[in-house]
């Protein structure tokens, strides 16, 4: 069995005793590196076998510290997860070990807090794990969010999925994370990357920082569709979507949909108007026939009362009605037939999604002037 040498067990004992917030190990350089309440320490390794041996050793005697067991974060993870939960404290120790799948186990975790991701972004900066702690409500609004989101912004021209731009640009997009000068250089470099819209409408689909003019019925359906808003959803759909901000969505959408780059910006727009048109999506549907969506949702203008309501009021919006119903049900379930049998991206993509995209253009024109 490996041992370390002896200067190394030394100096890496006088490192564990001192308050330990995270451990990170460069294997390249053999150089371990510690975040103390004190600040930044580090000790050079000097192996006396094999780097990846003598690594594993080092790991050992940071999980004997750590957790009283040299097995590392596999035998941690698995007393973790028979927990049930991470509690704080677990997510603190994964911190600690040295080990890379630790970090992620821990900016996964429900119970993340902003303390707990200042010191997981010290262990384990990436794009991804970034990512992954701005879904949490307490590191999004702490010190570490903002942090966070600079480096996403600054990282977009390197992200090669368009996933992971749609993701990344979504996260920033929460309150205050970034200024509004930011937010509109972010749009305009929309303009060349369209999968970055898609994060805009899920993020702020009633903020976009675009310009658009209301639809020309809007003033009209707002005075003659008030009294209803309040109990109707419908009518309350209607005078969103007609507003400026609505028709700038409208717009936005119908740009992403002419020229979609690959699947998953295709899968992630249907899922940002269906989750804009939520609030009127029937509560069966059939979710996988785009033409069976429109179907039944003209035969709901016929039998929902609170829409015969709207078009026994105002008969010409009956087209826009059956549009904000068909765009509510939406989801991936419309193109995963044709996804599942085929791998192509851009216009060879396009072509083979027209059966469903072109009745969703159909929709959308519904709603514009």
């Amino acid at each position: 069995m490996v041992e370390l040498s002896a200067e190394d067990n030394l100096r890496l004992n006088v490192l564990l005793a001192q308050n330990l917030q995270a451990v990170r190990i460069d294997d390249s350089k053999m150089v371990v590196y510690a975040l103390t309440d004190k600040g930044e320490a580090s000790v050079p390794l000097n192996p006396n076998c094999k780097d990846e041996k003598y690594i594993k050793q080092v790991k050992a005697l940071l999980s004997t510290h750590v957790m009283g067991s040299p097995g590392g974060y596999p035998v941690f993870l698995k007393r973790w997860t028979r927990m049930g939960q991470a509690r704080d404290e677990s997510l603190a120790q994964l911190l600690m070990l040295g080990e890379e799948e630790a970090v992620v186990a821990a900016v996964g975790a429900a119970g993340l807090t902003d303390e707990l991701a200042e010191r997981a972004w010290w262990a384990m900066p990436n794009a991804e794990n970034a990512r992954h702690m701005l879904e949490k409500e307490a590191v999004a609004t702490g010190k570490t969010g903002k942090v966070l989101a600079e480096f996403l912004v600054e990282f977009l021209p390197f992200e090669e999925e368009q996933r992971a731009m749609i993701e990344s640009v979504r996260l920033v997009l929460q309150p205050g994370l970034i200024s509004e000068e930011e937010k509109l250089q972010l749009w305009k470099r929309a303009r060349a990357k369209r999968s970055f819209l898609v994060g805009f409408l899920h993020a702020i689909p009633d903020e976009l920082p675009g310009e658009a003019e209301p639809n020309h019925r809007h003033e009209e359906v707002l005075n003659t569709l008030k009294s209803l808003i309040d109990d109707n959803v419908y009518a309350a759909m209607l005078v969103r979507v007609f507003d400026p901000q609505g028709q700038l969505f409208i717009k936005t959408a119908e740009e992403v949909l002419k020229k979609p780059s690959d699947q998953e910006v295709v899968e992630s727009l249907l899922n940002a108007i269906a989750a804009y048109f939520s609030m009127v999506q029937p509560e069966q549907f059939t979710a996988d026939d785009m033409a069976a969506i429109c179907n039944e949702a003209e035969c709901s203008c016929d039998e929902n009362p609170k829409i015969r309501q709207i078009i026994e009021l105002m008969p010409e919006l009956q087209p826009a009605l059956k549009a904000i119903v068909s765009l509510s049900c939406l989801s991936v379930k419309l193109v995963n037939p044709i996804f599942a049998r085929t791998d192509t991206i851009g216009s060879m993509m396009r072509k083979k999604i027209k059966p469903v995209s072109d009745p969703i253009f159909e929709q959308l024109q519904a709603l514009r002037p």
